[in-house]
């Protein structure tokens, strides 16, 4: 009997002691309801102020608003785009450890700052720090492993250029929060952020690799500083490619030289020589001042002023207009120019695009610094390139008008199939002529290494002095050719400039010898690229341009009759 209540005392007391713990484990889950609650009425009543805030904060760090439409090439090819990349973030409030949470990121991250790590970490009224922008996915996984507590990921979209260094001084490069610092990027900056659809630009990648690659194997050759290139469309203004070298990688520009940053295709101006007699006999020839078979004194330099007028190739000859052209006079040309006054000169230079900044739709465009005043001695000068500084876009543009009878405007944006018009410069009789003119430099004269066979180039050289402290050092050139093809029918204008070459085996390193063979090289490779066609020995005339049918003994080649 003792026993049993015995018995029935303990399971008494057991039960009571289990109510006990039941009622005291209630409570605990009721307080830890009632603290989420107040938790819960703070976070989206009380402190919604505050929580706003802190939103609008991060926000503003982080650059929320990131979305960036394509650029593109005329074919489609992609130049720029976005991709999605992880950035580490913290939020000190709920770090726990910040020294051991900053050792094991090190051990991921070498590249960051302990110290520092601890030190951003250890601001406990601050919720959100940027730890480190653009992480590798390995990484963030490796990371995501040590599961930190108040370390996190923060997505964004980061700008990338497919094509690298290729296209950079045309396309542009953007900063981290992808605002458009240069190219492209910077002047469509607005227009790349409001649309969504891909921006075509008129560069054709293929023709630009083509470019770049001749470019940089001459430059390289000549031991040059550095130069620039340029395809255009002679019927539309487009840029069919841009090159300026040294370049750099869009993704370290931070990094880059102000040299490689620089753009010499359209920011740079120069003396670019004898090109400008292009432009000067197409004066004389249109305004009627000067025919054909005018002739002109070279057998002596020009005294005049202070200044000696000389011929590089003297041919101590009285010349015609064609024999100035093609032998590029200096004396000439200057007794040419000394026709007309200096109204018809500018006036002219103005309709050709070489007094004023291009188009082109870049910041980076240079400003051409013609002569001071007009004076006689400057005119003569200028017909021959001297005393008057453009950009190689400027000559490019110019020359297409001399060709085609119109001006375009320059642009890096893709043209529509509608008709483009220019502004009418010159006559067409005037344009056949020069053309033809420019066919015979190539076929007999300083430009026969532009040829490219069967694709009927024509072109002229230019080898100017560089400018320094202002005078000239004769040691260091800009070598220049500009090139159009097929001269019969114009459709592309191909200049390229190198920068102060340096002479091999003795030669003076001049236009033709170190530009005109790039040009000649890439025609060749790009002319199929670009749908045109080779024109055969026996062709019929094209747009009333005579051929003849001649046959040099190492190449075929046709040429056009000047008179």
């Amino acid at each position: 009997m003792t026993s049993r209540v015995s018995f029935e005392s303990t399971n008494k007391k057991a039960l009571e002691k289990a109510k006990s713990r039941l009622l005291f484990g209630g409570t605990l889950v009721a307080a830890a309801f009632l603290v989420i609650a107040v938790r819960l009425v703070d976070v989206t009543i009380l402190n919604e102020e505050s929580r706003k805030n802190t939103i609008e904060t991060r926000n503003v760090t982080a650059g929320i608003k990131m979305s960036r439409a394509d650029i593109v090439d005329r074919n489609g090819i992609l130049l720029a785009t976005n991709l999605r990349t992880p950035g580490l973030t913290g939020d000190p409030s709920k770090v726990i450890d910040p020294i051991q949470a900053a050792r094991s990121i090190v051990q991921i991250l070498p590249e960051l700052s302990e110290t520092k790590l601890v030190k951003q970490l250890s601001a406990k009224s601050n919720k959100f720090v940027w730890l480190k922008r653009e992480i590798t996915p390995r990484q963030e996984y490796e990371i995501n492993k040590l599961g930190i507590i108040g370390v996190d990921f923060k997505y964004e979209e980061k700008r990338y250029w497919p094509m690298r260094n290729l296209t950079v001084h045309a396309v542009g490069y953007t900063n981290v929060d992808n605002k458009g610092l240069a190219g492209i990027e910077l002047f469509c900056d607005e227009i790349l952020k409001e649309n969504q659809k891909p921006l075509e630009l008129s560069l054709d990648v293929r023709v630009q690799q083509v470019l770049r690659r001749e470019m940089y194997n001459q430059i390289d050759k000549y031991k040059a500083i550095g130069g620039s290139g340029i395809v255009l469309d002679a019927e539309t203004g487009e840029t069919i490619a841009l090159v300026s070298l040294p370049d750099f990688m869009p993704h370290e520009a931070g990094t880059a030289t102000d040299n490689e940053k620089f753009n010499k295709a359209t920011h740079g101006i120069y003396e670019l020589g004898s090109i400008f007699k292009i432009f000067n006999t197409a004066i004389a020839l249109e305004s009627g001042k000067v025919k054909l078979d005018t002739s002109y004194d070279a057998r002596k330099p020009i005294y005049i002023s202070r200044y000696i007028i000389r011929d590089y190739h003297a041919q101590n000859k009285v010349l015609t207009v064609p024999e100035i052209f093609i032998h590029s006079s200096n004396i000439g040309s200057a007794l040419i120019a000394a026709e007309f006054d200096r109204s018809l000169q500018q006036k002219f230079f103005t309709d050709l695009g070489l007094l004023r900044p291009s188009s082109i739709e870049l910041a980076a465009k240079g400003t051409p610094k013609p002569p001071d005043n007009w004076k006689k001695i400057y005119r003569m000068t200028v017909s021959y390139g001297h005393g008057i500084s453009v950009s190689p876009l400027h000559a490019a543009t110019a020359v297409a008008a001399i060709v085609n009878g119109n001006h375009y405007q320059a642009t890096l944006l893709k043209k529509d199939n509608k008709p483009v018009h220019g502004t009418k410069v010159i006559s067409e009789k005037t344009s056949l002529i020069m053309r033809k003119l420019l066919r015979e430099v190539v076929l007999k004269t300083s430009g026969r290494s532009a040829d490219a066979a069967d694709y009927l180039v024509g072109g002229k050289t230019g080898t100017a002095d560089k400018s320094r402290g202002g005078g000239y050092d004769r040691s260091k050139l800009i070598s220049s050719f500009v090139g159009v093809f097929p001269i019969t029918s114009p459709k592309y204008v191909v200049i390229v400039n190198i920068d102060d070459p340096k002479q091999i085996n003795k030669l003076r390193p001049t236009g033709g010898r170190v530009a005109a063979p790039v040009v000649g090289r890439v025609i060749s490779e790009i002319a199929p690229l670009l749908g045109v066609f080779p024109v055969m020995v026996n062709a019929p005339d094209i747009k009333g341009v005579s051929l003849n049918n001649q046959t040099n003994q190492s190449s075929r080649k046709q040429r056009i009759a000047v008179n």
